[in-house]
């Protein structure tokens, strides 16, 4: 067991910022004995009335900077919003993860904005977490193949790229696979804006990856190419052929995405 003051001092040379209760635990006794909890609880109490820690949900803490300790709990929560997504992503999944859906997109097209909800797919958890506003959730992505279920994560993850949004590391799905998910419709979400799909299709259409489309829609997605197959009618003919194709090639999808709302 250490003092308070080494404690503090430690805290405050921490660069990451968010912290789990058990990572106070761990700092004040590395074997996390239950015999010390009573400790560890009246320690962050009086973190807390000292101002050395800010609590962000239940077991969530932040370690503010002397300009945070004049933010309200929302502008705090925008701010390190990313370190927090990070935190819980390591937490959960550990690397096994890719962000999708929208906020890919948005990402790929350099909107860096916080959206609400963010989509994160894993290879095998399913989870919500509501902070404040904001929901994270984390899913798993199947497909058909041969009338089989398979799990497309290892797919997508071949294809995944790394984006640094201030200072903190993001996986994200590719170009390709993050107009796919933007242009499915589900029963959950209200739809989406067809000028994100216009603008993405305009700017990267010359260089998108016609391998992945094509290995794509083998498995899922013929709801999305039959959408920006319309949508690129009149910005990319070529595109516009590629998504026709893959229609063609598997049509039978058809079926199951219809069955199932999409």
């Amino acid at each position: 067991m250490i003092n308070f003051d080494k404690i503090v001092n430690k805290l405050w040379k921490k660069w990451w910022k968010i912290l789990w209760k058990k990572d106070i635990f761990e700092l004040i006794d590395p074997e996390m004995k239950p015999e010390f909890q009573k400790k560890v609880d009246m320690t962050i109490y009086r973190l807390k009335a000292e101002g050395v820690i800010i609590p962000l949900k239940s077991w969530v803490y932040l370690i503010p900077t002397q300009e945070d300790k004049w933010l309200n709990k929302i502008d705090l929560m925008e701010k390190y919003f990313l370190q927090l997504l990070k935190k819980y992503i390591i937490s959960y999944v550990w690397n096994q993860y890719l962000i999708t859906w929208s906020k890919a997109l948005e990402i790929h097209m350099k909107n860096y904005s916080i959206p609400e909800k963010i989509t994160i797919i894993t290879r095998n958890l399913d989870k919500k977490i509501k902070v404040w506003k904001y929901e994270i959730i984390f899913k798993t992505i199947s497909g058909k193949y041969q009338w089989k279920k398979i799990n497309l994560f290892s797919k997508l993850y071949d294809n995944a790229m790394k984006k640094t949004l201030e200072w903190v590391e993001l996986k994200i799905t590719s170009i390709e696979h993050s107009l796919l998910e933007t242009a499915l419709m589900q029963e959950n979400y209200a739809g989406v804006s067809v000028d994100i799909l216009t603008k993405a299709i305009k700017k990267y259409s010359s260089i998108f990856n016609d391998d992945i489309f094509e290995e794509l829609g083998k498995y899922k997605y013929i709801m999305s190419f039959n959408r920006l197959k319309e949508i690129s009618k009149t910005i990319d003919k070529d595109f516009s052929q590629l998504c026709l194709k893959v229609i063609k090639k598997n049509w039978w999808l058809f079926i199951g995405e219809w069955l199932r709302g999409f």
